[in-house]
């Protein structure tokens, strides 16, 4: 098994849609990459919070036997963010950000964590995310995320970062945005051309299209009966399909359009309740039944 490193936030978070509320529960891009992760391989974290930071949060991350040594807690608040959806769910309305201590966070690389063998750098500053890059040894593969934000406030930097990084995973309005065209084939050459090797575009309820090398290969979202609410599904996809390789050792084509669908498979639940408490009761069994629901969904025989 491969050592995966996530660089990201830890959060508290406030979200309302048409079917329920959350208040100040579990949230942050590192909370949501790591919990999907932990279910197919070991997950280190590096992050901050307050002193605020409830205890039970650290508890339920511990349970899933994610290393928490680089997570520092400062004087001060945690990062919080409050938003709404409409019942179209595909993009959230921010209402509120307070950074807090995230607003002053430098990532510190722990001695124990500078040789990942997967590396993760989820949705900040691309300045911060190249200083994580310089602290470690070249992993095996670096994926990151990034958001219109940094697209449109630093461009220069995310173009610098995407030179070392291997997998880029954006949604299909920031892979518009990073490419300065609407069609996605035409933005993916753009992007790939820029340095990372495999683009993978989130599309929400329209599945994931992933581009490597000279091939296409496209993943459904799964037909649920039950979505409230989509905030983390990206950073779970994410975790998902990270954490599918590292258990597997294995970055071959093949595997990464398995780890595509292991990601769909963490974001599906991921959505199907607020914050992670839907991953907080799942079952190893239920991922690999929903595995196979995936590959039933798209096999058909030859003509």
């Amino acid at each position: 098994m491969l050592q995966l490193l996530v660089v990201g936030s830890v959060a508290l978070d406030t979200v309302k849609t048409p079917f329920g509320e959350g208040h100040e529960v579990l949230g942050g891009s590192a909370s949501y990459f790591s919990t999907a992760a932990s279910y197919f391989a070991k997950v280190n974290l590096i992050a901050v919070v307050g002193e605020d930071f409830p205890e039970s949060h650290l508890a339920f991350l511990r349970r899933r036997e994610i290393d928490l040594a680089g997570l520092e807690r400062r004087p001060g608040r945690t990062f919080r963010w409050r938003g709404e959806y409409s019942y179209q769910l595909n993009e959230a309305k921010t209402l509120e950000t307070q950074l807090n201590v995230f607003e002053t966070f430098r990532p510190q690389v722990p001695a124990a964590y500078r040789s990942p063998d997967l590396l993760f750098l989820a949705n900040i500053d691309p300045e911060l995310q190249h200083d994580v890059l310089r602290q470690v040894k070249r992993p095996r593969l670096v994926a990151c995320d990034t958001m219109n934000f940094w697209i449109d406030g630093k461009r220069d930097a995310l173009a610098r970062l995407l030179k070392d990084v291997d997998v880029l995973i954006v949604n299909d309005g920031e892979a518009r945005a990073l490419g300065a065209d609407p069609n996605l084939v035409k933005v993916a050459r753009t992007i790939r051309a820029a340095g990372p090797k495999t683009l993978i575009i989130k599309r929400g309820e329209y599945g994931v299209l992933m581009f490597h090398h000279d091939r296409v290969f496209a993943a459904p979202a799964f037909p649920l009966e039950q979505v409230k609410d989509p905030t983390g599904a990206g950073d779970c996809f994410a975790g998902g399909f990270m954490g599918y390789l590292a258990s597997t050792g294995n970055l071959g084509d093949e595997a990464l359009c398995r780890a595509v669908v292991c990601g769909s498979v963490m974001a599906s639940f991921a959505v199907e309740e607020f914050s992670l408490d839907r991953l907080r009761r799942l079952d190893y069994k239920e991922i690999e039944a929903r595995f196979k629901e995936f590959k039933r969904l798209t096999f058909f025989e030859d003509i």
